[in-house]
């Protein structure tokens, strides 16, 4: 998903919670490229849980273009969008590499891969799972993408075995 155009730039816009798939239809329609970051969610509803695809930062979106040769102006007129986020009264790119960044981390699936800078003995965040959001040691990994975390839970660890697509390193 390279930007084509020379001068363009990522920008960030903000959208509807939940709307990022039709925000980026009808960003698409127009001529721009966009991307949405996502990555498996748990979600708890009504005592159970269901693991989908999500938006990593949910309410946002990137979106490259060119101020100076294409009408921005429109994105803010999207359905689904928001607003691009601006700085007085131009919309503020995205410093340089980010955006590509996570383009390079995203897999075939769609879905963010951050398990490249996993390290046994590292902190770890669990994004997914009935164990997301909790924090732990990366105990070990091995070949087929399997980790285990060891979790501090009443005055102990534990060790939980997981995908590795399902961690991410925290400093």
């Amino acid at each position: 998903m390279p930007v084509a155009d020379i001068g363009a730039r990522w920008y960030a816009a903000s959208v509807f919670l939940g709307k990022e798939t039709i925000a980026e239809q009808h960003l698409r329609r127009q001529g721009f490229v966009s991307f949405v970051p996502r990555s498996e969610r748990t979600v708890r509803h009504a005592r159970q849980l269901s693991t989908r695809k999500a938006a990593y930062f949910p309410g946002y979106m990137f979106v490259a273009f060119d101020v100076t040769q294409q009408r921005w102006r429109s994105v803010n007129g999207t359905i689904g969008v928001r607003s691009l986020i601006m700085q007085g009264d131009r919309p503020s790119p995205v410093p340089f590499g980010l955006v590509e960044r996570f383009i390079a981390l995203t897999g075939k699936d769609g879905l963010l891969d951050f398990s490249s800078g996993l390290k046994p003995g590292s902190s770890v965040r669990i994004l997914s799972g009935p164990f997301a959001e909790l924090i732990g040691r990366l105990d070990r990994l091995d070949s087929t993408g399997r980790a285990r975390v060891l979790v501090a839970i009443m005055n102990g660890e534990i060790p939980i075995d997981l995908e590795s697509s399902g961690l991410v390193a925290i400093a």
